[in-house]
């Protein structure tokens, strides 16, 4: 299969280095394809061990840029699930876990651009975001995620918003594209599709008694420790066993202010995600991928992307999407 690497895309065309680096993914998706990739500007905030994971696919892919924002110190418990952290203390010690990261991160590809960014997401300027095409939120506070999706939504370059969250054995990813064109296969060759997304609080304020019967336990079960979590003034994963009274009398009241029958949203998963907030590195693996192909298909336009909301428990070995959105008339 011959490429034409002369070939101009829009102005722009891909370098005889890109193109012999990634021949490979080329022949998959096309030179349109990864020449979008490779112009795409990435930012991620708070970095778990499905963040690390998603880190390292989208670079390999052959991104433009990459910046990781942690002010976090690396500490002991960050080796367990982030492997991008040497084991070496001296090549850590006093560093911040991004810059630590991006360290690694421009080893797996020194043709992608990777840096970091310190300070909090929160308190960047709003014309920050406009650096980026895709911003991906790491696990963070009810109010973090709605205050970081409605800044990407007001800026006037589209910008796509991700927030993903791994706890125990389960995970959880959220996407909102604002709006998105992506070609489809069918039988006669590809169509030109459109897809208009909610935003994450038009999304989590749709009446639970309108959804389907058979939407996923985890999205309810979700929804109720973040909002205990900040009901309860605690950072995401900082709960325990301790908790779990009041967990189940918050769990109770919810299922009445919105007529949900509690045997939605089981006991034991509740129980599962309050008590067991460590990251599984196995699970760590499986989100991080499904969130870089997500990233990939919607920077490519290549493939019907994930609307809006994905689950997975390894306790069924089973991955879920949910469309959660408002309904719309006619």
């Amino acid at each position: 299969m011959l490429i034409d690497t002369q070939n101009k895309m829009n102005g722009e065309e891909l370098t005889e280095q890109e193109t012999a680096l990634y021949d490979r993914q080329i022949r998959i998706w096309g030179a349109d394809a990864q020449r979008r990739l490779s112009k795409s500007h990435i930012l991620v905030s708070g970095i778990t061990g499905t963040i690390v994971e998603f880190c390292k696919n989208v670079v390999l892919a052959g991104i433009g840029s990459l910046t990781l924002m942690d002010d976090r110190l690396v500490s002991e418990k960050d080796l367990l699930v982030n492997f991008l952290i040497p084991p070496d203390e001296d090549k850590y010690k006093e560093k911040t876990i991004a810059e630590v990261c991006s360290d690694s991160l421009r080893d797996f590809n020194p043709m992608v651009s990777v840096s970091f960014e310190k300070g909090s997401l929160s308190g960047c300027e709003d014309g920050f975001f406009d650096k980026f095409d895709t911003v991906i939120i790491g696990r963070c506070s009810l109010n973090n995620k709605k205050e970081m999706n409605i800044k990407c939504r007001k800026r006037q370059k589209k910008i796509a918003f991700y927030t993903v969250d791994c706890r125990d054995s389960c995970g959880e990813i959220f996407v909102d594209l604002q709006s998105c064109k992506y070609q489809k296969k069918t039988v006669d060759g590809t169509a030109e599709c459109f897809m208009q997304y909610p935003s994450f609080e038009e999304a989590i304020s749709v009446s639970w008694s309108s959804l389907p019967k058979n939407v996923s336990k985890m999205y309810f079960a979700m929804r109720v420790i973040e909002k205990f979590e900040q009901d309860a003034g605690r950072n995401p994963g900082e709960t325990s066993s301790e908790d779990l009274q009041k967990l189940l009398e918050f769990w109770q009241n919810m299922c009445q202010t919105n007529s949900l029958k509690e045997s939605l949203i089981p006991v034991a998963l509740l129980e599962r995600l309050l008590v067991f907030t460590e990251e599984h590195p196995p699970v760590c693996a499986i989100i991080g991928g499904i969130l870089g192909q997500e990233v990939i298909k919607a920077i490519s336009g290549k493939g019907e992307p994930l609307k809006n909301f994905f689950f997975f428990d390894a306790a069924t070995g089973k991955g879920t999407i949910e469309d959660i959105s408002p309904r719309t008339d006619g």
